[in-house]
């Protein structure tokens, strides 16, 4: 993972706060992303601790929270790049067989075996149950949409992304399985979750304190998955 400061983007020190000593070229709305990142001490504790991104720490407090490694031997990483929630999971579980699928490449890490694709590409759920050796104990999901500075559009494109996760999710897990993603706040959750809750023993929302307090982002951890659905139950 490249430092934030590299590349011609050092700051200067104001205050204990480090402030960026060129934007030439930059939009406003870059510059401030590049702030941020200097400024953010879950940025630089995951440079020092090798993790990619600080994200690591959200898996982290939401395992520390829910207990989701307990018994854990298959997971599936959707939106794996740039592997900081493999990295984590590999950490606490290097038993574990993980598979990981992006649109985006992954540099390797050993003991993750990672697909680049689509994980809604047709036939790819059994591809991955295959790799995995058999369903997945773990389905999860720090993905989130590209944003186009429209925050209801963002909104809905993401929850879209993660209403495909759930229903990926259900196709690959045991019983008893879990499955936890990253929702944006703006309502439109509410089938969503019920649905989950119809699928899963528990449901819940939870904010890491990893997570920024300004974002609206928010996890969904929905335990004890309760099979596939049988003729008559849908």
């Amino acid at each position: 993972m490249s430092g934030p400061t590299r590349g011609g983007t050092g700051g200067r020190s104001l205050g204990g706060r480090t402030r960026l000593r060129n934007r030439r070229g930059r939009s406003v709305s870059s510059a401030r992303w590049l702030e941020r990142q200097l400024n953010d001490p879950y940025v630089k504790r995951a440079q020092l601790e090798g993790w990619r991104a600080r994200a690591a720490y959200k898996l982290i407090e939401l395992d520390e929270r829910f207990g989701l490694f307990q018994g854990v031997e298959r997971v599936v990483d959707l939106g794996a790049a740039p592997g900081s929630w493999s990295q984590v999971l590999l950490k606490r579980r290097p038993k574990a067989r993980i598979v990981g699928i992006d649109l985006l490449p992954v540099e390797p890490i050993p003991g993750l075996e990672f697909v680049q694709g689509d994980f809604l590409a047709e036939g790819m759920d059994d591809r991955l149950v295959d790799l995995l050796g058999g369903p997945a104990d773990l389905v999860m999901s720090d993905m989130a949409a590209n944003t186009v500075g429209h925050p209801q559009t963002d909104h809905i494109r993401t929850m879209a992304l993660v209403e495909a996760a759930a229903d990926f999710a259900t196709r690959v897990l045991r019983p008893g399985g879990t499955f936890v993603a990253k929702v944006l706040g703006g309502g439109a959750e509410g089938q969503l979750v019920a649905e989950l809750k119809r699928r899963f023993e528990t449901v819940r929302h939870a904010k890491p304190p990893a997570s920024r307090k300004e974002s609206s982002e928010t996890y969904l951890v929905a335990q004890g998955f309760k099979g596939p659905v049988q003729e008559g139950q849908a």
